[in-house]
């Protein structure tokens, strides 16, 4: 079984992984194997081409024992389940903004985490979804949440807790559609 760790870009998927261990960087695959299709010079980003990042991680996961964990913001394309990390939207814009973001790829990625786009899309093309609320936790926090779920899916458990839909932040002070500035 393949397993995405994903969210909009600064929700924590990438730290949280690292403290777990033996997971699958998807966007380095992507660019160290040449799993893309151009740039997209306005997004400063790798145009993937999914279909051959498909094809890569499934064979990488048919030579795997058990589950094969990978991380990125499109890994809930190429996945099996998905763990979606949330952040509230205005936390999300200070973090992206302390990485040196444009205006333009912060708003669009805090409007896309408003909006629950990541989370729209896991549901769409995984059997089974899972959501953390990231906003306050510390990297240990999520890191642990993860490795509950992992656990749980490896012992072939449910777990509760994490149903998808239980985010919201178009009812949020934490919104950024409460303050968004459309000229950025």
């Amino acid at each position: 079984m393949i397993i995405g760790i994903t969210g909009t870009p600064g929700t924590g998927k990438t730290s949280a992984s690292a403290l777990i261990g033996g997971v699958l960087d998807l966007n380095e695959l992507i660019k160290d194997g040449g799993l893309y299709r151009g740039i997209d010079e306005a997004r400063d980003s790798l145009v993937a081409d999914m279909d051959a990042v498909y094809d890569r991680v499934c064979g990488i996961a048919d030579v795997r024992d058990g589950n094969l964990v990978i991380e990125g913001h499109l890994s809930h394309h190429v996945s099996d389940s998905a763990i979606v990390l949330r952040l509230a939207p205005d936390e999300l814009e200070k973090r992206l903004m302390a990485r040196g973001y444009s205006g333009a790829k912060i708003s669009e990625n805090a409007l896309a985490e408003a909006v629950d786009v990541i989370l729209v899309e896991a549901l769409d093309w995984c059997d089974k979804v899972y959501e953390i609320d990231t906003t306050g936790k510390t990297v240990e926090e999520v890191a642990d949440a993860i490795q509950g779920i992992l656990d749980a899916i490896g012992r072939g458990i449910k777990i509760d807790g994490y149903e998808p839909g239980s985010v919201d932040w178009l009812e949020s002070e934490a919104s950024c559609l409460v303050n968004f500035d459309y000229d950025r």
